[in-house]
Order: C-alpha cells, then structure tokens, then sequence
C-alpha cells in the first residue's frame, strides 16, 4: 500500500494505491493522522481511490476514523475517481453519504 499526498489550493489529495485491508491499515492509519495533524493549511480532503485495488471492512473502519478526526475541525472529505471496487464498498457501506462522490 502507497499513501501519496499533495497539497493544492488549500485542498489535501490523498492517492491510496493497492490494498486497503487488515495487513496496512495501521500504516495507512497512521500515515494520514501524521498528516491530517501536520499539515495545516488544508480546508478540505480529496481521495482519490482510482487505485485502490481492494478494501475490507478494516478498510472502512480506517475511512471512518479519519472522517471523525477532521469533522472535529470542520474539514470535509471528498471521493474522486473511485476504482470499481472502492464504488461498489462506499456504496454498499453508505460512506457516500458522508465523505461524497465529486467529478
């Protein structure tokens, strides 16, 4: 699993690249909290899950976290290019309705 980050426009684009499961969960956990507490000259988050290859519940669950650290701050979360399988789990799961979808 790869976290690559860039910083654009007062947005923070996270790209996750390979599997978001049980095995990286803390490395990808621990990776965006450093960030999210480092950095902080961002006002929204970008997703791009055009990579992520699979996600398990684990998967989710590091996707929640992550969403009530920032909702503390106001800081949205947003989902961009989502792979096939990362469509069909925020689908099912209703994480869309919490971090939304944009083009």
């Amino acid at each position: 699993m790869q976290v690559k980050t860039k910083l654009h426009n007062q947005a923070l684009y996270v790209l996750l690249i390979g599997e978001l499961d049980e095995s990286c969960a803390p490395f990808v956990r621990n990776n965006l909290d450093n960030l999210f507490e480092n950095e902080k000259r961002f006002n929204k988050v970008i997703m791009d899950l055009s990579q992520l290859e699979f996600m398990d519940s684990t998967g989710i669950g590091v996707m929640l976290g992550r969403y009530k650290k920032l909702q503390h701050r106001n800081i949205p979360i947003y989902i961009i290019n989502p792979s096939k399988q990362a469509e069909k789990i925020f689908q099912m799961s209703g994480l869309y309705d919490i971090m939304p979808k944009i083009s």
